[in-house]
């Protein structure tokens, strides 16, 4: 009964992760994000261009975009609904319908979802986050650090097969988002966080 609840909900779920949170934050400082920086409309970018306060701000918006779908899956009692609504977000975060289909990377959107779903792997994954960004002043890195860690840390946690591989789903859309950012890291021309 609740699968199929969630299955009603994945366009809510799809729309509410085109909030363009980071593009509202910088218009609110006189700045058009798509043309700064990594010209990348998330947190990272926000940060670079505006301040940390700034882009920790879009990172909390842009979280509850995976987090709301996430709570709504587990209030309707099933973890694989709640995957499919998470998924639904990070796709609208990633190609949102509103934007042209240039989004965000999905990495604070994933992010809640997994505050939601698996807290100890978010807890552990914040803190991976927060020391490759510090010793490596890459964002880029960082992010791509936590997207692998992602189904390792589920797998850690003894969660059921199909998280792990749903998981590992929603870190390899992040990964392949981070095309350009790889292909910059391994050529030393990726922008400093």
């Amino acid at each position: 009964m609740a699968i199929p609840a969630a299955l009603i909900l994945l366009p809510a779920a799809y729309l509410l992760g085109t909030f363009p949170s980071a593009g509202i934050v910088a218009r609110s400082r006189g700045i058009d994000i798509t043309t700064v920086g990594s010209k990348n409309p998330g947190a990272s970018n926000v940060a670079r261009a505006l301040g940390t306060s700034w882009g920790v701000l879009v990172f909390l918006l842009d979280g509850l975009k995976g987090a709301v779908p996430a709570a709504a899956g587990v209030a309707l009692d099933t973890r694989p609904g709640a995957y499919l609504l998470v998924g639904a977000a990070v796709l609208g975060h990633m190609f949102p319908v509103t934007r042209r289909f240039r989004g965000g990377k999905g990495v604070a959107t994933m992010g809640g979802a997994v505050a939601v779903l698996h807290p100890l792997v978010f807890a552990a994954l914040l803190v991976v986050w927060l020391v490759v960004r510090k010793l490596s002043d890459k964002a880029s890195l960082a992010s791509i650090a936590i997207a692998i860690g992602l189904p390792l840390g589920i797998v850690i946690e003894r969660s059921p097969g199909w998280e792990v591989l749903a998981s590992g789903a929603l870190a390899l859309l992040v990964m392949l988002r981070h095309t350009d950012n790889i292909r910059r890291l391994a050529s030393r021309t990726e922008l400093r966080a």
